[in-house]
């Protein structure tokens, strides 16, 4: 491609619609759950978790903001999410825990942001 058929795709009209933000949380929250439904062995659950828990840490200091703009109730449900998928992980790893809690939990999330999506 030359820098005018560059250019002008650079500035046409945006074919595909923005993702909003619910989206993209959505399909996170869907990758990192397929992760953990899928993982079989030692190293597939360690994965899984460490992905899940990245998420939930993302998640965990976005809310900690004081600039976020979300209710303070929400926030703090969030927030505790995030420490009980990390204590849940914990658990899984060390051989007392299941990952059904962590896939119960994203589920949920995931249910509550489709609602979200439906409403607008």
């Amino acid at each position: 491609m030359n820098a005018f058929q560059l250019a002008k795709t650079a500035y046409s009209p945006v074919v595909t619609p923005l993702r909003s933000a619910q989206s993209t949380e959505y399909d996170a929250f869907a990758m990192v759950t397929r992760g953990l439904q899928n993982a079989r062995t030692a190293p597939e659950k360690a994965k899984a978790i460490l992905d899940n828990r990245n998420l939930w840490t993302l998640l965990a200091s976005d809310v900690s903001d004081p600039e976020n703009r979300l209710p303070e109730d929400l926030r703090a449900r969030i927030f505790y999410l995030a420490e009980f998928s990390h204590a849940q992980g914990r658990k899984v790893l060390n051989g007392s825990g299941s990952m059904a809690a962590l896939i119960e939990v994203n589920s949920a999330i995931m249910a509550g942001l489709r609602q979200q999506r439906d409403a607008r």
